[in-house]
């Protein structure tokens, strides 16, 4: 058994570390509530823009297609890889890369031995854990993690529509944490570009009603589309910021009860050290005594 020295050592130290654990599941509690409003009032908006531009979608011929709506082979693939910037969040990074792993090697794999995927990186943790494992970065923005608005977002979201219209890409991809609760993250991985085929939008709303467009179907989908791309990337970003602070509180939750049961443990263990000392003194002085006698 350790010494009382080592153990007192130790018992200071993990109350230490309960407080610092206490304190950071409090502040990721606050952060998380407001991440939360703000992800649960865009989800409803974003839905029914999203639903409104497949509805017009449906409409169009398919030789009208849009240029954002268009299908290619030819160029690069694009993963935009949404982590954080910031650790102590349990496996929310980590799901993230094994994520990217798995699909450049399930589904990119003759693009990626050909050097034709690209990544950005939104976010420090997962740049860094991608670099460790020799994949190479093409960008970075983790400034939009230090204030997170609608404005930032569209600078980075014109930049992706640029490069897509150009032809630089022929799939750009998102990959994230979807926010289902504090305790429960689900790594989605979606397509960013080229939006929903006509297609695929006709056999959902072929029995609905038709509606009068104007000034014309095409050029309402030349605003939408892209305005919606934008809500996309942002609403992205916000399921990320809750899944973060969620995977953080929790994480932090899990730490402070293992602390607390550490402490219980070394506080009995402290006990009993405590008490053999002092039996073994009480034994010495008895001896001694007994000896003083003889």
């Amino acid at each position: 058994m350790a010494n009382l020295k080592e153990i007192r050592i130790r018992l200071n130290s993990v109350k230490s570390t309960r407080q610092i654990t206490s304190a950071m599941k409090m502040v990721s509690a606050a952060k998380l509530r407001k991440a939360q409003d703000s992800i649960l009032q865009l989800r409803p908006f974003y839905i029914k823009l999203h639903d409104m531009v497949k509805r017009v979608s449906s409409c169009i011929e398919e030789e009208q297609e849009n240029v954002f709506s268009r299908s290619t082979e030819a160029g690069r693939v694009l993963l935009i890889v949404i982590t954080s910037n910031r650790g102590l969040c349990g496996a929310f990074n980590s799901n993230i890369v094994k994520r990217v792993i798995q699909s450049t090697r399930e589904h990119y794999h003759d693009a990626y031995k050909e050097g034709k995927v690209d990544i950005i990186a939104i976010g420090k943790k997962g740049a860094d854990l991608l670099k460790s494992k020799n994949y190479r970065i093409e960008a970075t923005y983790h400034q939009l993690f230090e204030k997170l608005t609608f404005e930032q977002t569209v600078q980075l979201a014109n930049v992706l529509l640029e490069d897509f219209v150009r032809q630089k890409y022929g799939i750009i991809k998102l990959i994230y944490n979807q926010f289902r609760n504090a305790a429960v993250q689900d790594v989605t991985e979606e397509f960013f570009l080229p939006v929903l085929h006509c297609a695929e939008a006709e056999d959902r709303y072929e029995s609905r009603m038709e509606y009068i467009y104007e000034p014309s179907e095409i050029a309402i989908l030349e605003e939408m589309i892209p305005y919606t791309l934008r809500v996309q990337l942002f609403r992205a970003l916000l399921e990320s910021n809750a899944s973060e602070n969620g995977a953080r509180m929790t994480a932090m939750h899990k730490a402070t009860d293992n602390a607390t049961e550490i402490i219980r443990e070394l506080e009995l263990n402290y006990n009993k050290a405590r008490q053999a000392a002092i039996t073994g003194e009480i034994l010495e002085i008895v001896g001694g005594a007994e000896a003083l006698k003889e």
